[in-house]
């Protein structure tokens, strides 16, 4: 059992508690408050005055599968020799003990999605897991987490240079609508056969990861900069009644009230760095805030490695200097991140019952001298500085 006393405790989803301490027993938080009783024997951390948040989580990269410091053989994250390929999954490209990792755990960045690239229409499926430890199996908190799709420049490019379909956003959305549809009709027939093994269809692995799909059971997870991707992403998830997010939504700020309209889910972002194709002409800070105020649901992402994992923090603090309410930034990499993930039960704020995922900080996690003091997951510190 651990309790931090003395901390400007930030809940996310509670008012700012000034001066106040959390207890935690069992992986989970128990209490929080300016006065709670501490149980004799318990371990006491003094924060000093210190700042506790929600361990931060980011809702799409693809950290360990594209590994730091090394060329093809940390490249684990596109299986570029199929635009189909739902059945890869980000367990099996995962390197827990990449760099990367650990630098993202030592930023308080606790909980993150990852998966493969955008170089498919249709890519596999992401995965969520904790930061810390040395095996995959042992870091998940679900898997699959959501199926990666891509529209725009990167499907183009890539089979474009094979001289094959899709070479056009026309065949992107055309393969998409082929599998989605092969992979109604695959359930359809497991549905009719019944208890009957003599009636089911031929096993393919393809349609079998695109069931949880069509079941709703996981979302699309739609990378999607330009409006008309976006648009495009949007019209297909309706015609098979699907769930799906938003990722990138580069030019979202352009088209925010038609996302509101719908309930979007939009994970903005990488919005740092060179604008390094015309898809991304656009791309401005501004985004995630426009969008918010509008009334969509907004994360923040970096995309890592795109932009270093640990930044995370820093991306928000960017947004906020940008227009985004700083409390809505905050919630963009804690508990809007974990209601669009669909873990907002595990993680995203301190609330009792809720892992025990938080990160204690000297000075502003969002700003450029902010620095995590201490990280603790699942009830156990993890990193102290």
């Amino acid at each position: 059992m651990i309790a931090i006393t003395n901390a400007k405790i930030h809940p996310v989803d509670a008012p700012v508690i000034e001066k106040g301490s959390i207890l935690i027993d069992g992986g989970k938080i128990v209490k929080l408050g300016a006065v709670i009783d501490i149980p004799p024997g318990a371990e006491i951390i003094d924060a000093g005055g210190r700042s506790v948040f929600p361990g931060f989580v980011d809702a799409h990269c693809h950290v360990g599968m594209w590994e730091s410091a090394i060329g093809f053989e940390g490249d684990d994250v596109n299986e570029m020799t199929d635009p189909v390929t739902p059945h890869m999954r980000a367990i099996d490209g995962f390197n827990p003990l990449d760099q990367t990792v650990k630098e993202a755990c030592q930023a308080g960045v606790t909980l993150v999605a990852t998966g493969p690239g955008s170089a498919n229409p249709i890519g596999g499926t992401f995965m969520a897991i904790k930061t810390y430890g040395h095996r995959v199996d042992d870091m998940i908190v679900r898997d699959p987490l959501a199926m990666k799709i891509a529209f725009g420049e990167n499907p183009k490019r890539v089979y474009n240079s094979k001289n094959k379909t899709p070479m056009t956003r026309m065949g992107t959305a055309a393969i998409l609508r082929e599998a989605l549809g092969k992979a109604v009709r695959y359930k359809e027939q497991i549905e009719r056969a019944g208890d009957d093994a003599s009636k089911l269809p031929a096993y393919d692995a393809k349609m079998e990861a695109l069931l949880p799909v069509v079941r709703k059971e996981i979302p699309l997870k739609a990378h999607a900069h330009r409006a008309d991707d976006i648009f495009t992403s949007i019209r297909i998830a309706k015609e098979f009644g699907l769930d799906i997010t938003l990722d990138h939504c580069t030019e979202g700020h352009l088209i925010a009230e038609d996302l509101a309209e719908i309930g979007a889910k939009a994970i903005i972002g990488p919005s740092f760095g060179h604008k390094s194709k015309f898809e991304l002409t656009n791309k401005t800070f501004e985004t995630p805030g426009i969008l918010a105020r509008a009334g969509v649901k907004v994360a923040i992402m970096t995309d890592s490695p795109v932009v270093p994992l640990s930044t995370l923090p820093l991306m928000a603090g960017m947004a906020v200097q940008a227009g985004m309410d700083k409390e809505e930034a905050l919630k963009a990499i804690t508990l809007s991140a974990a209601e669009i993930l669909g873990l907002q039960d595990r993680v995203g704020s301190l609330t009792p019952g809720k892992d025990a995922d938080l990160c204690i900080y000297d000075g502003d996690p969002m700003g450029i001298t902010g620095k995590a003091w201490m990280v603790i997951i699942d009830g156990k510190v993890v990193y102290r500085k």
